[in-house]
C-alpha cells in the first residue's frame, strides 16, 4: 500500500494543485493549460528521454484535430468517438512517417518534422480546401451532442474530462519513466553502442517513443477540436512550431511535471503580458535565455531538488525518531 502511495503521491499532489487552481482562475485559462500540457508532454518525452528535438509537433496536433473535425463535421456528433478517431489518426500517421524519421538524428530530425508541419499546413489550407474549407475552417460546435455523465459541450464538464485524461497520461508516462523501456530510451540518447551491446534495438526503441509521443500530441489536438468546436489550418501553422519546445525548456526538459509547470507559466505570461505589450514573445525569449544561462533545468527542474531535499529530510527525521522509539 505504501509503495503504491509513493508511486502516486507526486502525480496526485500536482493534479490536486491544478484542481484547486480552477477555483481561483478562469475556466478557459485552466482548460487551455491542461490541453497545452498534454500537447507539450510528447515533445518533452522526445527531447528529454530520446534526445529528439521536434519542431513538427503542430503537424501531429493538426492530424488529431482534423481527424476529430472530419468526423464531427461530416459524419457524427458524439465527441468521444471524435476524440478516439483523432487519436487513431495520430497513431496511423506516426506509424507511417516514424520508420523514416527516426533514422535521422539531431538537426535532420528537427528539420524533417518542421517540413512535415509545413506540408500539413498547406494541405489543409490550399490542396484540401474543398474539404477543410481553407482558412475559414470547419465549425461544428453546434453539432456536438450531449453525452451522459460528462457532457463535453459544457466547459465545466470538459474540464473534468480533460483533468482525468491528463491524469491518465501522466500516470502512463510515470510508468514509462520507471520501466525498463524508459531506461532504454535514456540509453539510446546517451550511449547507443552500449544499448546495442545489451541486445536492444535503438531503432525499435526510438520508433516506439516517436509513436507514443506523437499520439499524445494528436490526443491534445483532438481535445482542442472538441473544446473549441472549430479547426482551421492555423493549428498547424509553422509559426507556432517552437511553442512546445519553448514550453518544454521553460518547464524543464525531461521532467515529469515540467510540461504542466511550463504550460501554466507560458499561458499565464501570454495572457498577462499580451495585455501590456504587443510583442509578448520578447519577454518569453529573455526568460528562456536566463533559464539556459542559469543551468538549463527550467522552472520545475530548479524547484525539484529543493522539494526532494525537504521531503527526504522529513523522511530521514521520521525514520530517526522511529529508530529511537524502537530502541527505547
Amino acid at each position: 500500500m505504501m509503495k503504491a502511495f509513493q508511486w502516486w503521491w507526486g502525480i496526485l499532489l500536482a493534479f490536486a494543485l491544478l484542481a484547486v487552481s480552477r477555483v481561483f482562475l478562469p475556466l478557459p485559462f485552466v482548460n487551455e493549460v491542461v490541453i497545452f500540457s498534454i500537447y507539450t508532454m510528447g515533445c518533452s518525452f522526445l527531447l528529454g528521454r530520446v534526445g529528439f528535438i521536434s519542431f513538427g509537433q503542430p503537424a501531429y496536433l493538426a492530424v488529431g484535430a482534423y481527424g476529430t473535425a472530419f468526423y464531427m463535421f461530416y459524419f457524427g456528433t458524439n465527441p468521444y468517438i471524435g476524440i478516439l478517431l483523432g487519436v487513431l489518426s495520430g497513431l496511423v500517421v506516426s506509424f507511417i512517417v516514424g520508420p523514416l524519421f527516426v533514422r535521422l538524428r539531431s538537426d535532420y530530425f528537427a528539420l524533417v518534422n518542421l517540413a512535415l508541419a509545413v506540408i500539413i499546413y498547406y494541405l489543409m489550407q490550399k490542396v484540401l480546401a474543398g474539404i477543410t474549407y481553407g482558412d475559414n475552417g470547419l465549425w461544428f460546435l453546434t453539432r456536438i451532442s450531449s453525452t451522459p455523465v460528462l457532457d463535453l459541450g459544457k466547459p465545466t464538464h470538459f474540464f473534468i474530462f480533460a483533468f482525468l485524461v491528463a491524469l491518465a497520461v501522466w500516470a502512463f508516462y510515470k510508468y514509462l519513466d520507471d520501466s525498463i523501456y524508459g531506461a532504454c530510451c535514456l540509453a539510446t540518447k546517451i550511449n547507443e553502442d552500449k544499448l546495442e551491446f545489451l541486445g536492444y534495438s535503438n531503432y525499435s526503441v526510438r520508433l516506439f517513443a516517436f509513436v507514443i509521443a506523437n499520439t499524445t500530441t494528436a490526443l491534445a489536438g483532438a481535445m482542442y477540436a472538441v473544446y473549441l468546436g472549430f479547426v482551421s489550418p492555423e493549428i498547424s501553422s509553422p509559426s507556432r512550431a517552437a511553442d512546445p519546445v519553448v514550453v518544454t525548456i521553460l518547464g524543464g526538459v525531461g521532467t515529469l511535471y515540467g510540461p504542466i509547470v511550463g504550460a501554466f507559466a507560458y499561458t499565464g505570461m501570454k495572457d498577462v503580458i499580451s495585455k501590456l505589450i504587443g510583442n509578448w514573445e520578447l519577454f518569453i525569449g529573455f526568460l528562456l535565455v536566463f533559464i539556459m544561462l542559469a543551468g538549463e533545468r527550467g522552472i520545475w527542474g530548479s524547484l525539484q531538488p529543493l522539494l526532494d531535499k525537504l521531503l527526504f529530510r522529513k523522511q530521514a527525521v521520521t525514520k530517526t525518531d522511529d529508530s529511537a522509539e524502537a530502541r527505547r
